[in-house]
């Protein structure tokens, strides 16, 4: 079994982490399944938020009476003291402990420290002096807020994006966090559904010791391919490695990563779903892209008012119109049967 320390946290968990936005998708019953069997077959870490609905609420069913046996992530997506406050008793009434494990800071524009006027900092200390929160974190798509973030030594764990078609900054960044002996998160692991070998993808990550990969499932066959990494790791072979490298001449570069900070669109665009079709289209069974109601989503895109809202907060600095419009010509290609 593979198992990694998140940095001077002194965590150790199963190189496998549950992520658990997806659940919110699901009802309580097969959440609680999901989660319970997750943690029967050695998953010990699970990542929520208080901004993913009623993920937090289907955890503290899954495993009321068992605290102490699991660890428990989730975040604050609030800029102010009072709404920090409001956000952890939440949290915690929601998840029926009295504690969490790790509390993080959920993407925020800029990297809170003390002093620096907003009170956010100060309340992570606070709240870990109450011993309401134990470890202190903070998650990112900003490379330059997740590099303050390193580089300030305020934090045990930085949660951002990675996964083999990651930057060469990317992989800098996960140096420096061991090198600073904090614990890296990383979160999708499989590029928003971009990369669909996730045994390649777990090889990748498993090179890197200071790195836990917290994988979103909302399915049981999505949680038992996880599930069998636990006893037979994916090591890195030359047949993945192939894979790996096909994967990166192919999506490498500018791509949406599907993380939705651009939206809401002023136009009604879908832009994280839109912005990345060509490519999913070429790597998931296609006819689900191409419904009726996925072409009236891709046909709006005629409607963009280049207003230039969704490139001021693309966290990867894309440019957004340009590429819907490139998404939008290939899709048309596609309809017609023409090869892209």
């Amino acid at each position: 079994m593979d198992t990694v320390t998140l940095g001077k946290t002194g965590i150790v968990t199963n190189k496998n982490g549950f992520g658990a936005l997806p659940v919110q998708r699901v009802d309580d019953e097969t959440a609680v399944r999901l989660l319970r069997r997750a943690y029967e077959r050695g998953m010990t870490f699970f990542d929520t938020a208080r901004l993913y609905t009623d993920s937090e609420h289907k955890l503290g069913l899954a495993f009321e009476g068992m605290r102490d046996k699991i660890f428990i992530a989730s975040k604050t997506g609030s800029f102010t003291p009072e709404g920090f406050w409001k956000d952890l008793e939440t949290t915690l009434s929601n998840l029926k402990t009295d504690y969490l494990d790790l509390y993080q800071f959920h993407n925020p524009e800029f990297c809170p420290k003390p002093g620096d006027g907003s009170g956010m900092y100060e309340c992570m200390i606070e709240a870990k002096a109450q011993g309401k929160i134990r470890h202190i974190g903070i998650t990112n798509h900003r490379l330059s807020v997740a590099a303050e973030a390193v580089e300030s030594g305020l934090y045990e764990t930085l949660q951002f994006p990675f996964s083999y078609l990651a930057s060469r900054e990317d992989l800098d960044l996960v140096q420096k966090c061991g090198e600073a002996g904090m614990g890296f998160i990383a979160m999708k692991g499989l590029s928003g559904g971009l990369i669909n070998n996730s045994a390649a993808a777990y090889a990748f990550m498993a090179q890197y010791d200071n790195v836990l990969p917290i994988w979103g499932i909302q399915r049981e066959t999505e949680l038992e391919e996880f599930l069998s990494y636990i006893e037979n790791p994916p090591a890195m072979t030359p047949e993945i490695a192939a894979v790996i490298e096909k994967d990166r001449k192919e999506l490498q570069g500018e791509f949406c990563r599907g993380c939705g900070y651009c939206m809401p669109c002023p136009a009604g665009i879908e832009i994280n779903a839109c912005a990345r079709m060509s490519l999913m289209i070429r790597r998931a069974p296609s006819a689900a892209q191409l419904t009726p109601e996925m072409q009236e989503k891709m046909m709006r895109i005629e409607n963009c008012l280049h207003c230039g809202r969704c490139v001021s907060k693309c966290p990867y600095h894309l440019d957004t119109p340009a590429l819907l419009q490139k998404n939008l010509k290939d899709y048309r290609e596609i309809l017609a049967g023409k090869p892209v």
